[in-house]
């Protein structure tokens, strides 16, 4: 009953901010790296930013590099977008993807959140 629930997605002006959220339930969220994707209309699905399992390392596509960030909270359950200085590129459907990262434990499991639509728009 592996399950990813993103939310915090909306419509917001050029410049603006965005905190999205991503709650699992189900699965040794600890054992999983994690990921925000983004797929715009007429667009392929593009990788914006990875976590690793204990947060310790950070990855992000040269297009959002010094204006998003990716967190997490193990505790919680739950990876965190902060996104800011907010352009009408950034316009798509976000979804939180969560990959295994230790294969003894979790072979190459893999679970994908429903997505959350970001409008950026004056």
């Amino acid at each position: 009953q592996a399950q990813l629930v993103e939310s915090g997605g909306g419509l917001v002006q050029p410049g603006g901010s965005l905190r999205l959220s991503c709650t699992a339930s189900g699965f040794t969220f600890s054992h999983y790296g994690l990921n925000w994707y983004r797929q715009a209309p007429g667009k392929e699905r593009e990788l914006v930013a990875g976590i690793s399992r204990a947060g310790g390392r950070t990855n992000y596509a040269d297009s959002v590099k010094g204006r998003f960030a990716i967190s997490r909270d193990n505790a919680e359950n739950t990876v965190y977008l902060q996104m800011n200085s907010l352009k009408p590129e950034d316009t798509a459907v976000y979804y939180c993807n969560a990959r295994c990262d230790i294969n003894i434990f979790c072979g190459r499991a893999e679970y994908w959140g429903q997505g959350t639509q970001l409008l950026v728009s004056s």
